[in-house]
């Protein structure tokens, strides 16, 4: 790609799945003016699937083969792209080979600096695991290929509310053993620093009880007391506002009221549940921790509505608007 210097931050963008609604709403993502303007896009494709992307939302998408301020930057990925044409509506290993090329060039520039932040559309794991990813989802994926050994963890993301989680994509009984002080204390420094760099200035976080009642001092259970509250207490030690542990049933009623800019829950359900019925047509999922920001919307595939123009673009707008303010961030930063 060009070397072309800009103000603007750079951000690679892929379609993500294409059985699925992705190409779709990276097509009307891109068509609008506003979003074009904000940062230097490089779109990880080629010319078969934006043509295809465009055809489901009834425009066409602009692109350019060489720098063009304003205008999408096409990275041609044609040479990674499995032969024949992909099966819709449904998860296959093509699909699933095309989106994780797609993904690994994206962290090739990455690691290269080339660009600043990613985003990309909805992926299907299914797809991913017949394509060959072993790992149980794409954030463990995107660690091994970066080659991070440090805590990371998945961000969900409503505006004006963030949560972070101490484990997430293992079974209810693994969850008990990832319950540590030290994951605790990482998962809240995590969030604090994620929620700086999205421009609050001094982020209100509280923390989710493991056990119902938050413990009920005990009797339900002794993480709160040994694990979590600790935790805390180092936290705020750092000189950052933690507060908790609290229970998990009526913590998002405190953050809807505004009390919390962030909430550190303790499985992946405690948070997701709330988030999606607070908010699930806006929801963005951040990978956190690694060394670029990667941002999708927190929504999959959407199989049975792909072709019918039906897609919301809420979520994947949130996510490109998230891409790119921290993008610009880590973009000053170096």
């Amino acid at each position: 790609m060009s070397t072309t210097t800009s103000r603007r931050p750079r951000v690679a963008v892929t379609l993500g799945d294409p059985a699925g609604i992705g190409p779709e709403l990276i097509a009307r993502l891109l068509s609008e003016p506003e979003n074009t303007a904000a940062a230097d896009i490089v779109l990880i494709s080629d010319e078969a699937e934006l043509k295809g992307a465009g055809d489901d939302a009834g425009l066409t998408v602009a692109y350019a083969t060489e720098y063009t301020p304003g205008v999408p930057l096409l990275h041609d990925n044609s040479a990674h792209r499995p032969a024949g044409e992909f099966e819709r509506r449904t998860a296959t290993e093509a699909g699933g080979r095309w989106a994780l090329a797609n993904l690994r060039t994206a962290l090739d520039m990455a690691g290269r600096g080339e660009v600043d932040a990613i985003l990309f559309a909805p992926l299907n794991k299914t797809s991913l695991h017949l394509a060959g990813m072993t790992e149980n989802d794409e954030l463990r994926w995107f660690e091994k290929v970066l080659g991070v050994d440090a805590f990371t963890s998945e961000l969900n993301i409503l505006p004006g509310l963030w949560t972070a989680r101490v484990t997430s994509h293992v079974s209810i009984a693994e969850v008990d053993a990832g319950i540590t002080r030290e994951n605790v204390v990482k998962a809240g420094e995590l969030l604090h620093q994620v929620l700086r760099e999205a421009g609050v200035e001094a982020p209100r976080i509280g923390v989710c009880a493991l056990n119902p009642h938050a413990g009920e001092n005990g009797k339900f259970g002794r993480h709160e007391l040994d694990v979590i509250a600790p935790a805390i207490g180092d936290l705020t030690a750092e000189g950052l506002d933690f507060k908790g542990p609290f229970p998990s049933d009526t913590i998002f009623l405190r953050a809807r009221a505004g009390d919390f800019d962030g909430i550190l829950t303790m499985y992946h359900d405690q948070g997701q549940i709330a988030m999606k019925l607070i908010g699930f047509d806006g929801g963005v999922t951040m990978a956190g921790g690694l060394p670029v920001p990667i941002c999708t919307p927190a929504h999959g595939t959407a199989f049975e509505i792909v072709g019918q123009a039906k897609a919301n673009t809420g979520s994947v707008q949130n996510a490109y608007d998230l891409a790119v303010r921290i993008g610009a961030s880590r973009a000053a930063a170096v």
